[in-house]
């Protein structure tokens, strides 16, 4: 889940890290506002969660707050990549020396996290890698011992930061590791993180992306979500604790068990189809779930057959089987089912779905080639 640059910045102050006075408005009245208190001079900035905001003309300096207003009035009516702006952040504007690049994030393949920073701060740190990657810093971090204070003064050498910044910039190191290990963060950045010509420490602008899997965790974090930004169907699904995510294929695959659905989108694509969405209904899935599925993967008009991929487990096929059937009664699908049962009671499950006319499979490779074959009609 991606936080808005307010919302990451309210985080990294909870932890130390120094970020400018200001707050969100939602008409450009409030923006004038906050800016009168701020003493005029402030910087608006369009709260969307898309990169590239600058560029698109959601940022911008006011001079006085009578400009905030109408700079804020002008941003509030725009939309950035197909996201329509509701909220602007309206803050102090700083005098900038230097910008800074500085993360924390997960490096997959090393299996820890790891601390990025690049002196060529304020840009997308993906194009001074491609230009400059001899400018980007990595320390990793043993998740067991934690941040150590050797290892932000060693990016802070490796990064030219001037001594005299080196205290507070381990503060401010110690800062994102604990907000980032905390709120189970995948990602906590600030770019630019700036030394101001008053000589301060400052970080301009933050982003964190955090852990949907830990969000049970995060119960105030996930009151913070912007469905704005998510499709639709993916809001729906999260409703009814699915796991969905809408690919561009035409063969709705619906499946219990992440793995699985891997293994099964692999096999649509390797028999020449194309999956139109990955669904994980978990395990234990009652029939009101299953119709709740069937509903969200139906709602994609580009959907021309469906593949159910489900192992009975600890609930019996023959169950399963019931609960897909009460779902097509609810459902009414116009579009060819395909459906391979594995597991206890598999052969039962199977003759009630075939007595239902539905296409029956007995392995993954069989039903994936069924599900090519009726998505082409």
């Amino acid at each position: 889940m991606k936080l808005h640059e307010y919302q990451s910045k309210t985080i990294f102050a909870k932890y130390g890290i120094p970020i400018p006075k200001g707050r969100t408005a939602s008409t450009a009245v409030e923006a004038k506002h906050i800016a009168e208190e701020l003493g005029g001079r402030v910087v608006i900035k369009s709260q969307v969660l898309v990169g590239g905001r600058g560029k698109a003309g959601g940022i911008k300096v006011a001079k006085s707050a009578a400009e905030a207003e109408q700079l804020a009035q002008q941003i509030l009516t725009m939309e950035i990549k197909g996201l329509p702006v509701r909220k602007v952040l309206v803050d102090e504007a700083a005098a900038i020396e230097h910008e800074i690049y500085f993360s924390i994030t997960n490096d997959r393949a090393a299996k820890k996290p790891v601390m990025i920073a690049s002196a060529a701060g304020g840009i997308d740190i993906e194009e001074v890698a491609a230009k400059t990657p001899e400018k980007i810093i990595k320390v990793h971090i043993d998740p067991l011992l934690g941040l150590r204070d050797y290892q932000s003064r060693d990016v802070a050498a490796s990064i030219d930061l001037p001594r005299e910044h080196w205290r507070e910039f381990s503060k401010i190191a110690s800062g994102l590791w604990q907000a980032y290990l905390e709120t189970d963060a995948t990602l906590a950045e600030i770019n630019p993180l700036v030394i101001t010509k008053d000589n301060r420490l400052v970080a301009l602008d933050g982003k964190m992306m955090i852990d949907d899997n830990a969000m049970f965790r995060h119960a105030d974090l996930n009151e913070m979500r912007d469905i704005d930004e998510e499709a639709p169907a993916e809001t729906e699904a999260r409703k009814y604790g699915l796991s969905y995510i809408k690919l561009d294929g035409n063969i709705g695959c619906m499946v219990n068990g992440a793995g699985l659905a891997m293994t099964s989108m692999d096999i649509v694509k390797l028999f020449g189809g194309e999956p139109a969405n990955f669904l994980d209904i978990g395990g234990g899935a009652g029939s009101d779930k299953v119709a709740a599925a069937m509903k969200i993967i139906l709602s994609d008009p580009n959907v021309k057959a469906v593949l159910f991929n489900i192992f009975g487990g600890i609930t019996r096929c023959d169950e399963v089987a019931r609960g897909i059937l009460v779902a097509m009664d609810e459902v009414k699908p116009k579009v060819p089912m395909v459906v391979r049962l594995v597991g206890t009671n598999a052969e039962e499950g199977r003759r009630l779905l075939q007595d239902a006319k539905m296409i029956t499979a007995e392995t993954l490779a069989d039903a994936a080639q069924k599900a090519v074959q009726a998505a082409k009609g």
